[in-house]
Formats: structure tokens, sequence, C-alpha cells
């Protein structure tokens, strides 16, 4: 038995250290937190927002970034975005159009579900 709790030991010592971010649904992350979160610059979030391809929970009229708030959601998205720009290579448009289609996907689901139910 002592021979199995040494390679537990090993195969641990091996693993690479990983932090997880838990995101409750109704707190809204700051632009630091969510770039953070998502590990990436806050200028990348910035360019997703000026791209509308994420929309702050909380903003102002004025360009205020330090104000801004998201949620889950657009967590969600913007790591969509990293994975359809790091897995397909695709650039912002191409990203917007794919987003685009997701949620029109969605939408579709839930309405045939709706239609189901009935």
């Amino acid at each position: 038995m002592s021979d199995e709790n040494e390679y537990q030991k090993e195969a641990s010592s091996l693993q690479p250290e990983q932090t997880v971010t838990i995101i409750d649904e109704q707190n809204a992350l700051t632009l630091t937190e969510i770039s953070h979160a998502c590990a990436v610059q806050t200028g990348y979030i910035i360019e997703l927002v000026d791209e509308g391809l994420i929309t702050p929970e909380i903003a102002t009229e004025e360009h205020e970034p330090h104000r801004w708030r998201f949620s889950g959601a657009q967590m969600r998205r913007v790591r969509t975005a990293l994975r359809l720009q790091s897995d397909l290579g695709i650039n912002l448009a191409g990203v917007a159009l794919a987003l685009q289609l997701l949620d029109e996907i969605e939408n579709l689901q839930m309405r045939l579900n709706v239609q189901n139910n009935w």
C-alpha cells in the first residue's frame, strides 16, 4: 500500500498547477476580473466590446471601461471568441459572424423545444 501512496504522490507532483475561477451568475465581473478569468489583456476585452461581440451589463454612454460589469454569459462569449480565434485562426469579423450564427442556433433550439413541449 505504501508503494501505491508513493505513486500517487509522484503523479500528483507531475501535474501542473491549475487555477479554477468560479463565476457566480448573480455577481458581475469588472473589466480586470473578466480579463484575468479569461487570461487575456484588458485591451482584448475592450476590443470585443468595441466590435459589439460582448456587451457590458453596466455601461455608460461615455466610453468608461473601469465602470463596465460583465455577466458569466459574457465571459463564456469571450472564451468562445478565444477558442474560435486560436482553433480556427479566424479574425474578429469571423468571430462575430460565428457568434451570431451560434446565437441563432440556440434561439432556434429553444423555439423547437417549446414547440415540442406543447
